[in-house]
C-alpha cells in the first residue's frame, strides 16, 4: 500500500471570506501525484485545538510527508519554512477571540523545532516550472508557525520517518488588492495550486530514493581503552 502525503490549510481568518491556504488544500483533495494518494484537511483558525486536530490526521492517515500551508499576507512568493518556534505571539486574535502575547507552545519543549524538508531540491523545482519561491527563516508566531512546530514535535519519533514542512502563500490577487495593492504582493490561484504540486513532484521520489539506499552499518563496538591515571599509579583498565 503507497505511503500517503497530507495536506493541511486553514480555514478564513480575521475578518477574511477566503483563504488561498483552504482553496489550494481543498484543490489537491483525492489526487495521486508521484505514485502517492494526497488527503487534506482544513484546520480550523483556533490555536487551543491544533495539536489535537493534526494528530488525529496524522493517525488516520499515517503519512510519510505532511505539508501544511497558511497564508502569510505580503509575502512575495512562496515560501518554505525553515523553522518553527516555541512561541504564540499574534497580532489579532484566533477565530474563537482568543489572543496570545509571548506564551509558548508546548511547556518544557525545546525553543524551536526544525523542518526536514529538502529546502534545496524544492526551491530549485519551484524556480525550473516558474513558480517563484524561496526558503524562510521566520515562519512568524502565529498558527502557521504553530502547527509546523506541533507537526514536527509529533513525527519526530515516528517509526518511519516523516517529511514535514510547512509552505506560506502570499495573498490572491483579490486580497491584495482589499489590503491595499500598493503594498501588498500577490500570486494567483492557479499558481500557488502548481507551486504544491511541484513540491510533492519533488519530495515523494526523494523519500522513495532515500528510504532505497541501504542502511548506514552499525557502528562497531570498541575495544576497551586504557586511561592513564597520573602521579605514577599504575594504569587500569576501564
Amino acid at each position: 500500500m503507497p505511503k500517503r502525503v497530507l495536506i493541511t490549510g486553514f480555514e478564513p481568518y480575521g475578518g477574511d471570506k477566503i483563504n488561498p491556504s483552504e482553496m489550494v488544500a481543498r484543490s489537491l483533495e483525492g489526487r495521486l501525484i508521484s505514485g502517492r494518494p494526497l488527503s487534506v484537511r482544513v484546520l480550523p483558525a483556533e490555536t487551543r485545538t491544533l495539536r489535537e486536530r493534526l494528530e488525529q490526521a496524522i493517525l488516520e492517515e499515517d503519512p510519510d510527508i505532511v505539508v501544511t500551508i497558511g497564508q502569510f499576507g505580503g509575502r512575495t512568493a512562496m515560501a518554505v519554512e525553515r523553522v518553527a518556534v516555541n512561541v504564540l505571539d499574534f497580532e489579532h486574535p484566533d477565530n474563537v477571540g482568543v489572543m496570545r502575547k509571548g506564551d509558548v507552545i508546548a511547556r518544557g519543549s525545546a525553543d524551536a523545532r526544525l523542518s526536514n524538508m529538502p529546502f534545496d531540491k524544492v526551491v530549485e523545482a519551484w524556480h525550473a516550472n516558474g513558480v517563484p519561491g524561496y526558503v524562510s527563516n521566520s515562519a512568524g508566531t502565529f498558527l502557521g508557525n504553530q502547527v509546523l512546530y506541533e507537526l514536527l514535535g509529533l513525527t519526530e519519533m515516528a517509526a518511519t520517518p516523516v517529511i514535514a514542512g510547512l509552505v506560506h502563500l502570499p495573498f490572491l490577487p483579490a486580497q491584495a488588492i482589499a489590503a491595499g495593492p500598493e503594498s501588498n504582493p500577490s500570486m494567483s490561484y492557479e499558481l500557488m495550486k502548481k507551486g504544491l504540486e511541484v513540491l510533492v513532484e519533488t519530495v515523494a521520489p526523494w523519500v522513495d530514493q532515500r528510504a532505497a539506499e541501504p542502511a548506514p552499518p552499525a557502528p562497531r563496538e570498541k575495544g576497551r581503552r586504557q586511561m592513564w591515571i597520573p602521579r605514577g599509579v599504575k594504569e587500569v583498565e576501564r
